[in-house]
């Protein structure tokens, strides 16, 4: 059913996509499908990593330890922005087009005040794509 399953991740809050990450996996299990682990960052030095390339080795690192983990084909994408906060839902957006993902599974938090005012991240990737979106709260 999905042949390419996107998730994207963000490194300094994994403890936070436990149920995302286990629920994609599980998914690409039963589809056979790969998984791509994208993970939008800054170029300069954060608390994640110094520099991009330490960066994409990091993420590299935890695609391939959810692969082994959960027994599934993963690849990971880093995609760097000036501000990831800004860009992220654009970034995530053409991320999906890139690498032919036919869904989302993304990590999301319980609505806030601000969620009523601004989209959420899952809301607006779900309204602009053409994958079909699937947001795991927890």
């Amino acid at each position: 059913m999905f042949a390419t399953i996107m998730i994207p991740v963000d490194l300094a809050h994994q403890d936070h996509l436990g149920k995302a990450l286990q629920c994609g996996a599980d998914l690409a299990r039963q589809y056979g499908s790969r998984v791509i682990y994208v993970s939008v960052a800054t170029a300069a030095p954060s608390s994640v990593a110094h520099n991009p390339a330490e960066f994409d080795a990091k993420l590299q690192g935890f695609a391939a330890s959810q692969a082994e983990t959960h027994g599934i084909t993963a690849e990971a994408l880093a995609v760097f922005s000036h501000d990831p906060v800004t860009d992220l839902d654009p970034t995530l957006l053409k991320a999906i087009k890139d690498t032919g993902a036919d869904l989302v599974v993304m990590a999301s938090h319980l609505p806030r005040l601000t969620d009523y005012i601004w989209p959420s991240n899952g809301g607006t990737i779900a309204s602009h794509s053409g994958a079909s979106v699937f947001v795991v709260r927890g």
